[in-house]
C-alpha cells in the first residue's frame, strides 16, 4: 500500500513539471494576478490534449475508500487519531531531529492572510483537529541541510476537508509569494491540482503540490522549496521540505506514509468498479454548509 501511496505522490509532481508553464502568475491590466486558465467545461472529453498540450491518462476507480463509520466524531477521537497517524522524526529521514518548535498549538491553525502572511488564530468550526510537527534534517553527501513540516487536520466531514483543499489552491493562484514568519518567506510558488481518477491517482480524494522557492533573514537561500497535500475523506494530510538537492521532494515519503497510516485506521478497500465517494453525500457522513471563503490549515511550515 505504501508503494501505491508513494507512486500517485510521484504523479503529482510530474504534473506540477508538466504544467508548470500554465500556472506560473502574469500581471493583469490592473496588476490583478493572471495564473492561467482553467480548462472550458463545455469541452469534450476528446478535447483535453488540445487543453493541456498532453494525453490525459485513464480515470481508474479507487482503491481505497474513507468508512464513515471508522472516522473521529469528536475533538478527543479525532486529537488521539492524530497523534495516531503523524509522522515523528524516524519518518522524516536519516538523523532528523525534532525542530524549534516541535510541534504547533493544538488550539490554534495557520491561515493566510490578504497581505499573504501566515498567522495563527483559533479553530474553526468544522475543525475537530489539527497538528503541525517540524523537523530539521542534517546535511547528507550531495544532500544539503533541510527543513520538513507535516500536518494531519481532521474536519467534520469531508465537504469541509474538500473546502480547505480548494482554498489551498487559490492561494497560490493569488499569493505567489507568501510570508511564513518575520523574515522567512516563500517565493516563485506554482501549484498543481489531481483529483481523484485522474493521472493516475486512486489513494486519495484530491492531492495537490506546490514548488518554489524558500528564503531566510537568518538561514539564507533561496533554496529549493516543496509542498504536497493529499485530502482523505474528513482528513487532510501535508508535508512541505525547505532546502535539501535541487529536484529532489523529500516531503512526498513523509506524506505517503502518513497516507496510508491514515489509510488504516479509517480507510476500507474498494472494488475495481466502485465509484469515487461524495464527500456532501457519503453515508454516515453528516451535512455540511461551507462557508464563504473557506479556511486552511497550517502545512506549508510555518509555526
Amino acid at each position: 500500500m505504501y508503494a501505491r501511496a508513494r507512486s500517485v505522490c510521484g504523479v503529482v509532481m510530474t504534473c506540477a513539471a508538466l504544467l508548470v508553464g500554465c500556472t506560473d502568475g502574469g500581471s493583469g491590466p490592473d496588476g490583478e494576478t493572471t495564473r492561467g486558465a482553467s480548462p472550458d467545461p463545455a469541452r469534450s472529453d476528446g478535447d483535453t490534449e488540445a487543453v493541456t498540450g498532453v494525453d490525459a491518462l485513464p480515470a481508474a476507480s479507487p482503491t481505497e475508500q474513507a468508512d464513515p463509520a471508522k472516522q473521529p466524531r469528536s475533538a478527543a477521537e479525532a486529537w488521539a487519531f492524530v497523534r495516531k497517524v503523524i509522522a515523528d522524526p524516524e519518518q522524516a529521514g536519516s538523523g532528523a531531529a525534532p525542530g524549534t518548535p516541535y510541534e504547533s498549538d493544538p488550539n490554534t491553525w495557520a491561515v493566510l492572510g490578504e497581505s499573504c502572511a501566515w498567522q495563527r488564530e483559533g479553530l474553526p468550526e468544522d475543525v475537530l483537529a489539527t497538528l503541525t510537527r517540524h523537523f530539521e534534517v542534517p546535511a547528507s553527501g550531495a544532500e544539503g541541510a533541510m527543513r520538513m513540516s507535516t500536518t494531519v487536520t481532521v474536519h467534520r466531514t469531508a465537504l469541509d476537508a474538500a473546502w480547505e483543499q480548494a482554498g489551498m489552491l487559490e492561494e497560490a493562484v493569488g499569493c505567489p509569494e507568501q510570508t511564513l514568519r518575520a523574515g522567512e518567506r516563500l517565493t516563485d510558488l506554482s501549484s498543481v491540482a489531481v483529483a481523484w481518477g485522474e493521472s493516475g491517482n486512486t489513494s486519495s480524494d484530491d492531492s495537490l503540490s506546490e514548488s518554489g522557492a524558500c528564503v531566510s533573514d537568518t538561514r539564507g537561500g533561496p533554496y529549493p522549496y516543496s509542498w504536497t497535500q493529499s485530502v482523505f475523506g474528513p482528513v487532510v494530510i501535508s508535508a512541505s521540505s525547505c532546502g535539501g538537492q535541487e529536484g529532489t521532494s523529500p516531503e512526498l515519503d513523509v506524506a505517503a506514509r502518513t497516507l496510508v497510516r491514515v489509510q488504516d485506521v479509517i480507510g476500507s478497500p474498494t472494488g475495481a468498479d466502485s465509484a469515487s465517494p461524495d464527500p456532501a453525500t457519503s453515508p454516515g457522513t453528516p451535512a455540511a454548509t461551507p462557508s464563504a471563503s473557506p479556511t486552511v490549515g497550517d502545512k506549508k511550515g510555518g509555526e
